[in-house]
C-alpha cells in the first residue's frame, strides 16, 4: 500500500501523534468502560454516533474475532463481535492499533484491553471524520482458526441514495453528533459498518489503479454514468454514493495489487474490513480481492480541424523538464500528434524551468520546451514555436524550485502570433483600440500579476494570434489548486471548500481583462483557457462567464462526457476553454486519454475547440 511511500510515514507519525496526546477525545485517564448489562462490547464502544461514547476510557477484555491484519503502515488488527445487537446504527467491528506488527492471526478470538480513542486521519485540521479504535492494547488469544463473522453485503440495493445529513448548525456544520440513520444516508451507513467484515460482489471500476496501488469501483451500475463507464461528478449534490475505495491487507511484495482502468470490472467476491484514511474516506481493505476484467477502454483521438477551422487545445502536461525521461517527452509529443491532431495553438500548463525541482533560481524553460518541441516533430508533428513569460523565481506556487507556467505553442504554418513588446513577469499586459479593433499592449504578456489574487499562484498568460486575417486573443490560466479543501467524505456537510475563494477572486480578474477587449471590440474572438482547477458549476466558472462575457465550452457536451480528471473515483471537470460571444459556433472535446488508465502520461484530460473566426 503507501508502506514504501513518503505520505505513508506521515500517515504513521500522525498515528502516533494522536496517540500520545490523548487522540480527538478523552483523556487516557479516565475511568474503566462498562455496559449497562455486562462486559464491554464493540458495539457499546462503536456507539450510535461518529464518536465512541467510551471515547477516552480504558476498556477491558472486549471480546471479538480478529478478520484483518495490517502489518505495514497504521499497523494494527480489525476484531469482529460475532454476537451482534439488534441495532443497525451500531458497528460490531474496531480497530485496534498495535503500533508494532501485530502478533495475532484472522480468526484468532481475542481478548483486548486498551484505551478507545477516536483518530482523524490526516489530523483534526484536515476535517475528516474519525476512526474509532483501542490502543495500547493487552491482547490475549483465546482460540486459533474460528470462523469469521459473516461479511455485510455491500451493494446497489444495501447503500442509501441521499449521501450525508446536513451538518448541525450549532456544531459548526459537523455531523460527528448527530445519531447515525443508515438507511437514510450513505455516509451514517458505511460508517455503522466502520471496522466490521464487508464484502462487494462485481462491480464497476470507476478510479483506475493508482501508483498507491489502490483503485476505486462503484458499487451501483446505474448512478451517473459516463459514457466510457465511470462515473460523473455533475453537481454538489450529486456525490455517487455507491463509490468505495479498494485497497488490500497484504503487502504488495507479496502480492501485486491488479491494474485496472476505468470501466474495468472488479469481479467476484472482495472482502475485509471496512476502514476510514484520509485519502478518500471509506476504504474496503481487502483480505480476499476479487479479478479484475478488463474492458475496452481506449485513448481517444479527436478530430483534425479542417483548413478554414482554427483549433485551439489546452494540456496540463503535469510538472514537464528536462530531467524527466524522454519517455514522457515522447508519449506527450505523440499524444499532441496522434490524440490531438496537432492543434493550430496549444496551451500547456505545468511547463517547469530547465532543471524542474532544483531550487537555484533558474527560472528560464527554453531547454524544456525545445525538447517538447522536438519530440513533436519527430513524432510527426508541426515544427511549433512557442511563447511564454518567465515567473519570477519562488512566486507561481507548484513544485517547489520547479516554477511551473503556462506556455502558448503555435503552429506557424497556420497562424501567426503578433509580437507586441512582450511583457515580463510583472509587467500587466493592456487593451488598446487599433483601428475599431482591440489589441493587447504586451503579446506575450501577464493579465494582472500584481493582483493579490495571483500571490503564490500562476498569473494567466495573454497572446495575440492571426488566422487567415482574423485576431484571436488567448488567455492560458492554471487557477489555484483545490489543495486544503475537505473531502466529501468530511465530518462537516458540506464540506468546507476554502480553496474557491481566491479562484473566485482569480476568475473575477480574468473576466474583468475578457471584458476590456469586449469593450474595446464587441466582436473580438476571445478563448480563455487551461486548468481551471474548478467544475463547470462552479461559483469560479460562473464568475470567468460574468455578464456573458465567456460560454463554458464544455457545457456544449452531453453531461456524460464532461470531465476532464478523475479523482477518489469521481469523473469531473477542471480543464476548460471557454469562448466569447463571437465564437458562435464550434466543435469541442474533451480528449480522454489520460484521467481514466493507470498507464499516464498527465492526470488531465486535454481539451480541444475547432471554429470558424
Amino acid at each position: 500500500m503507501r508502506s514504501s511511500h513518503p505520505r505513508s510515514a506521515a500517515v504513521a507519525a500522525l498515528v502516533a501523534t494522536a496517540l500520545a496526546t490523548g487522540l480527538l477525545a478523552g483523556s487516557a485517564g479516565a475511568a474503566e468502560g462498562s455496559a449497562a448489562d455486562g462486559p464491554v462490547r464493540i458495539h457499546d464502544i462503536q456507539g450510535t454516533t461518529r464518536i465512541s461514547p467510551l471515547a477516552g476510557k480504558q476498556v477491558a477484555d472486549v471480546e471479538g474475532i480478529v478478520t484483518g491484519v495490517r502489518t505495514y503502515g497504521s499497523r494494527g488488527f480489525w476484531i469482529q463481535d460475532p454476537d451482534a445487537d439488534d441495532n443497525e446504527a451500531t458497528s460490531e467491528g474496531v480497530f485496534v492499533f498495535t503500533n508494532a506488527v501485530p502478533t495475532v492471526a484472522v480468526g484468532d478470538a481475542v481478548k483486548v484491553s486498551g484505551l478507545v480513542g477516536e483518530y482523524v486521519p490526516g489530523g483534526t485540521g484536515s476535517g475528516n471524520q474519525s476512526v474509532t479504535q483501542i490502543s495500547k492494547p493487552v491482547v490475549t488469544v483465546v482460540s486459533a482458526g474460528n470462523a469469521l463473522p459473516e461479511a455485510a453485503a455491500i451493494n446497489e440495493y444495501s447503500v442509501p441514495a441521499e449521501y450525508a445529513p446536513a451538518g448541525d448548525p450549532a456544531a459548526a456544520g459537523s455531523i460527528n453528533g448527530l445519531a447515525l440513520d443508515p438507511s437514510r444516508y450513505a455516509l451514517d451507513y458505511y460508517e455503522s459498518l466502520e471496522g466490521m467484515n464487508v464484502k462487494i460482489g462485481t462491480s464497476r471500476v470507476v478510479g483506475a489503479t493508482d501508483p498507491y496501488s489502490e483503485l476505486w469501483v462503484s458499487v451501483k451500475g446505474w448512478e451517473n454514468p459516463t459514457k466510457r463507464g465511470g462515473t460523473l461528478y455533475g453537481s454538489y449534490e450529486s456525490q455517487n454514493t455507491g463509490r468505495l475505495q479498494i485497497q488490500q491487507l497484504a503487502p504488495i511484495a507479496q502480492q501485486p495489487f491488479p491494474v485496472a482502468n476505468v470501466g474495468d470490472k472488479l469481479t467476484g467476491t472482495t472482502e475485509g474490513p471496512l476502514d476510514f484514511n484520509q485519502f478518500g474516506g471509506y476504504t474496503l481493505v481487502a483480505r480476499t480481492l476479487g479479478t479484475v476484467k478488463a474492458g475496452t477502454l481506449a485513448p481517444e483521438k479527436t478530430k483534425a480541424q479542417a483548413d478554414h477551422e482554427l483549433a485551439v487545445a489546452t494540456y496540463n502536461v503535469e510538472n514537464l523538464d528536462p530531467t524527466d525521461p524522454q519517455e514522457k517527452f515522447d508519449a506527450l509529443a505523440r499524444a499532441v500528434v496522434e490524440n490531438l491532431a496537432s492543434p493550430d495553438i496549444l496551451a500547456l500548463e505545468e511547463i517547469q524551468d530547465d532543471n524542474g525541482a532544483k531550487n537555484d533560481g533558474t527560472v528560464s524553460a527554453e531547454q524544456t520546451l525545445t525538447k517538447f518541441a522536438a519530440a513533436i516533430t519527430a513524432a510527426g508533428g508541426p515544427a511549433y514555436q512557442w511563447r511564454t513569460v518567465n515567473p519570477e523565481d519562488k512566486k507561481d506556487g507548484g513544485e517547489p524550485g520547479g516554477n511551473i507556467r503556462q506556455v502558448l505553442l503555435f503552429n506557424p504554418a497556420r497562424v501567426s502570433f503578433t509580437e507586441r513588446a512582450p511583457g515580463d513577469a510583472v509587467t500587466a499586459t493592456g487593451v488598446v483600440k487599433e483601428n475599431g479593433k482591440a489589441a493587447l499592449t504586451h503579446s506575450p504578456g501577464r493579465v494582472d500579476p500584481a493582483n493579490p489574487a495571483w500571490a503564490d499562484s500562476r498569473k494567466p498568460l495573454a497572446g495575440e494570434f492571426t488566422f487567415r486575417g482574423k485576431t484571436v486573443f488567448v488567455i492560458a490560466n492554471h487557477f489555484g489548486s483545490k489543495g486544503g479543501d475537505e473531502g466529501l467524505t468530511s465530518h462537516h456537510q458540506p464540506p468546507v471548500r476554502s480553496s474557491e475563494a481566491k479562484r473566485l477572486l482569480q476568475a473575477q480578474a480574468v473576466n474583468g481583462f475578457v471584458k476590456e477587449i469586449l469593450a474595446a471590440d464587441k466582436n473580438a474572438n476571445v478563448l480563455v483557457l487551461g486548468d481551471i482547477n474548478d467544475f463547470e458549476f462552479s461559483a469560479t466558472t460562473d464568475a470567468l462567464a460574468d455578464g456573458g462575457a465567456l460560454y463554458p465550452a464544455i457545457k456544449s457536451l452531453p453531461k456524460s462526457e464532461r470531465y476532464s480528471y478523475v479523482f477518489q473515483g469521481n469523473a469531473q471537470v477542471l480543464d476548460q476553454i471557454l469562448t466569447s460571444p463571437a465564437i458562435k459556433k464550434f466543435t469541442y472535446d474533451s480528449v480522454h486519454i489520460n484521467a481514466e488508465f493507470a498507464a499516464q502520461n498527465s492526470d488531465h484530460d486535454p481539451q480541444v475547440l475547432r471554429f470558424k473566426p
